[in-house]
């Protein structure tokens, strides 16, 4: 997310702290993340830095991506494992940035989260039957069911447009 956030241009190590935080579903990232992640991607070569003046004289170090960064940001994102199939989170990142990827990784990456989706979906209705969870438990079962079937639509809908 990081690296994605360079990708419009050149950022201070604040406003990425901020805005990978706010996407990330935190307020910000902590300074002890952000930071030496910007470090370990400058000797990486994925990034610049540079010092510039602050609005209120201070100086501050600017991030900028390098072809080298964003290569691996493209490497990163076209990489798909079943643990990301797993995370909601890993799915959206990259469906936020099928602009990026060409049609067959987009393809593949739905349908990866697609077929994790339809086993859970399937653990769950033998959850339901197996169990007798009561009125309250029935209850997060059915959220959980309509969760599933709305992201395979929906995923159903972005193959279409893949």
């Amino acid at each position: 997310m990081v690296l994605a956030h360079l990708l419009p241009g050149p950022q201070h190590g604040y406003a990425l702290k901020k805005q990978v935080g706010l996407i990330s579903g935190q307020r910000e990232l902590h300074n002890n993340l952000i930071y030496p992640l910007l470090r370990k991607f400058q000797k990486h070569g994925w990034i610049t830095r540079r010092t510039a003046p602050g609005q209120r004289g201070q100086t501050r170090e600017v991030y900028a991506l390098t072809k080298r960064g964003r290569q691996e940001l493209l490497q990163r994102l076209g990489k798909f494992t079943d643990k990301d199939a797993a995370s909601e989170n890993a799915f959206r990142l990259r469906v936020g940035m099928f602009d990026l990827l060409d049609r067959e990784t987009r393809r593949r990456i739905l349908s990866e989260r697609d077929a994790w989706l339809a086993a859970r979906q399937e653990r769950v209705a033998r959850l339901s039957d197996a169990l007798n969870a009561g009125v309250w438990g029935a209850e997060v079962l059915k959220m959980l069911t309509w969760q599933i079937r709305s992201e395979r639509k929906w995923i159903s809908r972005l193959k279409r447009k893949a």
